[in-house]
């Protein structure tokens, strides 16, 4: 029994959700519209103030394309509505980054700078230059483009240098030292 896949989604006001053929999902709000094509075996059905997710058997398959895709489709409502956000720190001496149009510059300790071009759908701030927030309606989105900037330089456990999630801590490890 999927215990996800069985509860409604409740649709928000201003947030509309559309079901069109072959399981098109649409949902529109204030930040904007995101779509999503589902397994046609799934059912999903549209009222006023709810999303709900049945699946036609109990197959393993169909049990876990249930509990995505309800997932999902809460995800979908929950990014139009209020929006997804992650936040970057940038530690090290000398490491910061800079927006330049729709292009991140990240200067990380390399003998050059990395640029990340901005995927549409998406806003970079930089409320400091060793503070990266990204945010934006679609959460997949939002966490690879997250990673992808976190991937430039990992955080590294002996001088805590690099790129690091807000809330992520890094263990710290002891350097080598001096035989006596």
């Amino acid at each position: 029994m999927s215990r996800i896949g069985n509860k409604v989604v409740n649709i928000p006001a201003g947030v509309t959700v559309t079901v069109a053929d072959n399981n098109l999902v649409t949902v529109k709000g204030p930040k904007g519209e995101l779509s999503f094509q589902f397994n046609n075996d799934i059912e999903v059905s549209v009222s006023a103030t709810e999303v709900a997710v049945k699946r036609p058997n109990d197959t393993k398959e169909m049990k876990t394309l249930h509990g995505t895709t309800r997932a999902l489709i809460n995800n979908m409502v929950k990014g139009v509505s209020e929006g997804f956000t992650k936040k970057l720190e940038i530690n090290g001496v000398g490491y910061r980054a800079a927006l330049q149009g729709k292009t991140l510059v990240v200067s990380a300790g390399y003998s050059h700078t990395v640029e990340k071009e901005i995927p549409a759908g998406l806003e970079v701030k930089l409320p400091k230059n060793t503070i990266i927030e990204i945010s934006g309606a679609d959460k997949q989105l939002v966490g690879q483009f997250a990673a992808d900037i976190r991937d430039i330089r990992k955080p590294e456990p002996y001088k805590g240098k690099g790129i690091k999630y807000d809330y992520e801590t890094i263990r710290r490890k002891e350097g080598k030292t001096a035989k006596k």
